[in-house]
């Protein structure tokens, strides 16, 4: 690492929302670095538990007196200003910061730090970036916004200067970052909460390319317009990729699917034959992360075959398509975290490539604001579904100003002609699942939220 050294000031570290999967990531890494780090928490959960053994004092809600031997307080965007710790800490003049602000400085601490940004895919591309930079011993350290089989967990702590990490453009908070090499896979409508139109969000991916040292990369979706826009607005070096714009420098040409969806292809680099790629991820979507993937890793000097390897090994960070078992004998359970419409679509054309009689989506709403701009949006999408579930919005951060809810969705869905149900509660979504799935029918749960326990419920 390169300094380590210039976070010594703040000797007693203490999060809050340490639970979270950015916060526990960085509080882990902390604690490898010798720092003293402590807590709070407003829920017991595997990642507090994990964060526990590992020697990190988390206290289960939010006592002021716990901050008073802190040297800096970082908190989460989804605290309060009236948060009790965070109030105690301002009047007695602890520091205090945003976590993105904070990572930031974790990242200017490594000579190469990697982030991997866009609308749709940061998590899975992430990961499929941390495996081949694992399987060809570079040693990074890592931090990815799911757990991630491969590494038990969300983060790594390696001993080189390599940082991977995902960045996400919510208030623009990768602005924050000192990357040396980026992707950006994608640009989209979302988080129009903050961002209030397409343009904003542009503006904000040109700043953030803008970060990039002349001696950088920028690795760019050649299939996306906006994404493709970028090369403008940096003086790094610049690695396209895409399926469909030929002048891509990697390609992938004669994709195929096996009967789980699963899909292989021949990649081009520079119009000369490079490897042949399987994946064990479904999806389209996913020919163009490991595009992403292989641009940015054959850079740095990764041998293909090492890098073929790794991506058939990745079967998936956790909640992205995620097999989860079966059901009434042969009922197959996915469960998804798409929370935008192109993330729903992306799941519907991957399913098209599996083998099943009929498709169930259990579909969860993420955030008022999202659901009452992309309305219309979402149920087109959601139309390709044979049987959709909508259940109640999951609110997040927000409260409902918006005059939106579930109802207003599956109304949408039945007068475009789809097949839709509102139901509120899960043991009632169990129960009527079970009771309608026919032999050989898959059923997913999909949203960012709470969702994902009805797989369980199926399943046990």
């Amino acid at each position: 690492m390169k300094d380590i050294n210039s976070l010594i000031t703040y000797k007693n570290i203490y999060f809050i929302g340490i639970g979270g999967v950015s916060m526990s990531g960085i509080a882990h890494t902390l604690k490898h670095f010798g720092f003293n780090v402590s807590g709070s928490d407003a829920t017991d959960s595997n990642t507090i538990q994990s964060l526990i053994s590992s020697g990190i004092s988390v206290y289960i809600g939010h006592n002021p007196e716990n901050v008073k031997n802190s040297d800096l307080v970082v908190y989460t965007a989804a605290i309060s200003k009236e948060d009790p710790e965070l109030v105690m800490a301002h009047s007695l003049n602890i520091p205090t910061m945003e976590r993105a602000v904070f990572l930031g400085l974790l990242t200017k601490c490594f000579e190469d730090t990697i982030t991997i940004s866009g609308t749709h895919g940061k998590t899975t591309t992430t990961s499929m970036v941390s495996l081949c930079f694992l399987k060809a011993d570079l040693n990074p350290s890592i931090q990815v916004g799911a757990y991630l089989k491969n590494i038990s967990g969300n983060y790594t702590v390696g001993n080189s200067d390599y940082f991977i990490l995902e960045a996400c453009e919510y208030v623009e908070s990768f602005l924050h970052f000192f990357p040396k090499s980026a992707i950006v896979l994608n640009i989209d409508n979302d988080h129009l909460d903050y961002f209030k139109n397409i343009d904003n969000i542009q503006n904000a991916f040109s700043k953030y390319v803008k970060l990039l040292p002349s001696d950088g990369l920028l690795v760019l979706n050649c299939d996306d317009n906006r994404c493709l826009s970028l090369k403008n607005s940096t003086k790094a070096e610049v690695i396209t990729y895409g399926i469909n714009n030929t002048n891509a420098d990697f390609i992938a040409k004669n994709i195929v699917f096996d009967d789980n969806g699963f899909p292989e292809f021949d990649v081009y680099n520079k119009r000369e034959f490079y490897c042949h790629i399987k994946l064990s991820v479904t999806g389209e979507h996913n020919v163009l992360n490991a595009l992403a993937c292989i641009s940015m890793c054959s850079y740095y000097g990764i041998d293909s075959k090492i890098i073929q390897s790794a991506l058939l090994e990745f079967t998936g960070a956790n909640r992205r398509m995620e097999f989860k078992g079966k059901f009434n004998n042969n009922v197959s359970v996915f469960d998804d975290y798409a929370h935008h419409p192109t993330e729903i679509n992306a799941t519907a054309l991957a399913l098209e490539n599996k083998k099943f009689n009929k498709s169930w989506a259990v579909f969860q709403p993420h955030t008022y604001s999202r659901t009452k701009n992309l309305l219309e949006d979402f149920a087109k999408v959601l139309l390709n579904f044979d049987n959709v579930i909508i259940t109640d919005i999951y609110a997040a951060r927000e409260k409902n100003i918006y005059d939106i809810s579930s109802k207003d969705l599956a109304d949408k869905i039945s007068s475009l002609g789809g097949n839709v149900k509102y139901i509120s509660d899960f043991k009632d979504i169990a129960s009527y699942l079970k009771e309608n799935v026919n032999d050989n029918d898959v059923v997913l749960t999909i949203g960012a939220g709470t969702v994902t326990e009805i797989g369980g419920m199926l399943i046990n």
